[in-house]
C-alpha cells in the first residue's frame, strides 16, 4: 500500500470551486488506482486582524478545518499571510502550522511520501516535514509557483533550496521543466502532463452548443483570471478589430473595470462581453461552441484552457509562451503569435479563414489522460519510496 500525504495550497474549497482543480482532479485520480490510500492537506493562509475582517478572508476562516470533499480526506489548516512582505515568511508559517497536525496525524496515518502540488510555498515546507517524518519528497512545478515565486527576491532562494532538496521532481511540461532549470535548480525533472475528461470534453456538437448559448457566428472566448499577465485586453482589442465576431471573456479578477471600461470606450458592447468567472462544468459547452479559444498570456507553465479547447476540438491563438509549442503542433491546433492585439487580431482571422476539422483538433492532445496522468503520479512516488528505504 502506498500511503500518499497530498499538500496543495492550490486546492478548491467550498468559496472557490474554481481554485485548483486540476489538482483536485489529478488527485481523485490517483485516490482511485488500487494500493493507494491518500490524505489531502489543503492550507489556507489568512492574515492577522483587522485584515482578516475582508469578506472573502472571512469566507475562507468560515470553512471546516476538517471535510470530506469529492470522497477525499481534507484538511484545511491555516497558517498567517503576512501581506506586503513579498512572502518570504509564507514557508516558515505554513511549517510551524502544520508540524503539531501531521504529529498527530502519522498516529493514524503513516503516510510515505509527501506530494507536493506547487513549488510555493508548498514545496519547501514539504522537504521540511519529509525530514521531519523520514519520507521522500516529490514538488510539482505547474507555472507562476517558478516563473514568479522562483525569481522574486524575497522567495527565490526558498525556491532554489527546495528543488535542490527534493527527491523528485514534476513538472506539466517539458518547456517548465526547462524553466525550473533556468531558476538555477539544477536537477532532472519528470514531465507530467494533466489529463483531460473525455467525458465532457470532445463530445458536444458545435452548432448545438452555440445554439444551447445563443451565439451566431464566430465565436471567440479568452478564458482565465482578469489580471493582466493573461492579456484579455490584448484579445479584446484584436477582436474589436474583426468585424462580425464576438468574443466571452470569461474570468474575475482586478482587471475588470479596466476592461469594462474599453469595451465601452471601442463602442463594441454588442459583441464582446465580460462573463465573470464560470463553474469548470460550463465550459464543455462553452469551448464546444467557440470557434477560437484566445489567450494572450505572458507566461504560462501548460495552460488548462489550451488542452481543454483543443480537446474540444477548438483551435487555439496564443504567444510563445511557457509549453506553447508542445501544443500547437499543426495549423489544425490554431497559430502561435506576438503578443500584441494585431498579431492576435491576424492569428484569429486566419483560424477563422480555415475550414474546421475539429477531429484534427482533437487529435493534437491525444496524449493527454488522466488515466495515464494517475498512472505516472503513483509509479513516480512508489520509485521515490524504494529510493529511501
Amino acid at each position: 500500500m502506498l500511503r500518499v500525504l497530498t499538500l496543495a495550497t492550490l486546492f478548491p474549497d467550498a468559496t472557490r470551486p474554481n481554485f485548483g482543480v486540476f489538482v483536485e482532479r489529478q488527485t481523485l485520480g490517483l485516490a482511485a488506482l488500487d494500493g493507494v490510500e491518500l490524505r489531502v492537506v489543503a492550507p489556507i493562509g489568512l492574515p492577522h486582524f483587522p485584515l482578516s475582517l475582508h469578506p472573502a478572508y472571512r469566507a475562507l476562516a468560515a470553512l471546516p478545518l476538517r471535510e470530506e470533499w469529492k470522497g477525499l480526506a481534507v484538511d484545511r489548516p491555516r497558517f498567517l499571510n503576512l501581506p506586503a512582505t513579498g512572502g518570504r515568511f509564507h514557508v516558515a508559517s505554513l511549517i510551524r502550522c502544520l508540524t503539531p497536525r501531521l504529529d498527530r496525524l502519522r498516529g493514524t496515518f503513516r503516510f510515505d511520501v509527501i506530494d507536493a502540488e506547487f513549488f510555493f510555498p508548498d514545496g519547501p515546507a514539504a522537504v521540511a516535514l519529509g525530514r521531519r517524518y523520514g519520507v521522500p519528497v516529490s514538488i510539482k512545478a505547474r507555472g507562476a509557483d517558478i516563473h514568479h515565486w522562483g525569481h522574486a527576491p524575497a522567495t527565490a532562494a526558498q525556491v532554489r533550496a527546495a528543488g535542490r532538496d527534493a527527491d523528485g521532481l514534476l513538472a506539466v511540461s517539458q518547456s517548465m521543466a526547462d524553466d525550473i532549470a533556468a531558476a538555477g535548480i539544477d536537477r532532472p525533472v519528470r514531465v507530467h502532463r494533466t489529463g483531460i475528461d473525455r467525458n465532457r470534453f470532445g463530445t458536444i456538437d458545435r452548432a448545438a452548443a452555440k445554439a444551447r448559448l445563443g451565439v451566431d457566428g464566430p465565436l471567440v472566448v479568452s478564458l482565465g483570471a482578469l489580471i493582466p499577465r493573461k492579456g484579455h485586453r490584448i484579445v479584446l482589442e484584436a477582436v474589436a478589430a474583426l468585424p462580425g465576431v464576438t468574443l466571452w471573456i470569461v474570468g474575475g479578477g482586478p482587471d475588470r473595470a479596466a476592461l469594462a471600461a474599453r469595451i465601452a470606450e471601442l463602442e463594441v458592447g454588442d459583441r464582446i462581453r465580460l462573463c465573470g468567472p464560470l463553474p469548470h462544468d460550463a465550459l464543455p459547452d462553452l469551448l464546444a461552441a467557440a470557434d477560437v479559444m484566445a489567450l494572450a498570456s505572458s507566461s504560462e507553465g501548460l495552460a488548462n484552457a489550451w488542452v481543454e479547447a483543443l480537446a474540444s476540438g477548438t483551435p487555439i491563438v496564443i504567444p510563445d509562451a511557457g509549453a506553447a509549442r508542445e501544443v500547437v503542433t499543426c495549423p489544425a491546433a490554431g497559430r502561435i503569435v506576438a503578443r500584441d492585439a494585431l498579431s492576435f487580431a491576424q492569428g484569429i482571422a486566419a483560424v477563422l479563414s480555415q475550414p474546421a476539422d475539429s477531429a484534427a483538433t482533437r487529435a493534437t492532445v491525444d496524449a493527454y489522460s488522466w488515466e495515464r496522468n494517475a498512472i505516472e503520479l503513483r509509479d513516480h512516488l512508489t520509485g521515490l519510496v524504494g529510493q529511501k528505504g
